[in-house]
């Protein structure tokens, strides 16, 4: 008997290392993309757009508490400066994960789900959501520097996450941990970053970068 190709065989142990989400809330996630297929196409297209492109909000939020921080005491305009840093760290965690959970995208498991967003190739992993631990830790991250501006923040991230299973790409599992894990990292990592940071604001702020760190 001749030896199954290696390319058959590499593809069966793809398959058997892969978590399958499904047996999770797969029921779940049906239900949320059939009210999809039903709904109105200006809707769909609404929350497919803000799926892909609503990430940038968190970049425009940052922004202005920078500005405003420019006007506050070194210990928040330090938050400021590692909030981005922070969100990174958070993407770089999230996506480790990912890398040892191994659970294959909805649309790759459930046969004739309907999918606003276009079926992610293998090896694009769903546990947790990257959009989601992303949102979440800058929505965090916010939050801590100015509290109207962060609760903003939180219902665009959760709006964020809500979308990423309405548009087919994540189960509602990868949204939820993908929440918790931007909300603990954010919330250990922003403070601490405020602690050991500021004495070198401190310093920064009496230099070349005053103008970009103080209210001159």
């Amino acid at each position: 008997m001749l030896a199954p190709p290696v390319a058959d065989v590499a593809h069966s142990t793809f398959v058997s290392l892969a978590f399958d989400g499904s047996q999770i809330d797969g029921g779940l996630y049906t239900d949320i993309t059939d009210w999809a297929r039903t709904a109105p196409s200006w809707l769909d297209s609404l929350i497919k757009y803000w799926s892909a492109y609503g990430i940038v909000i968190f970049a425009v939020l940052m922004l202005l508490v920078w500005w405003s921080a420019r006007r506050q005491p070194s210990g928040m305009m330090t938050r400021v400066l590692a909030a981005p840093i922070v969100v990174v760290v958070a993407y770089v965690a999230n996506d480790l994960l990912k890398s040892v959970v191994q659970e294959r995208r909805p649309c790759q498991q459930i046969p004739h789900s309907f999918n606003l967003e276009t079926c992610a190739g293998p090896g694009d992993w769903a546990f947790p959501s990257n959009h989601t631990v992303v949102a979440f830790s800058a929505a965090v991250a916010l939050l801590l520097i100015h509290r109207r501006i962060g609760w903003l923040a939180v219902l665009a991230a959760t709006a964020m996450g809500a979308s990423r299973v309405y548009v087919g790409a994540h189960y509602p599992h990868d949204v939820l941990v993908g929440a918790v894990v931007g909300i603990v990292l954010a919330a250990v990592l922003v403070p601490l970053a405020g602690r050991l940071g500021t004495p070198l604001v401190d310093r920064a702020r009496q230099g070349r970068l005053k103008p970009f760190l103080a209210d001159v």
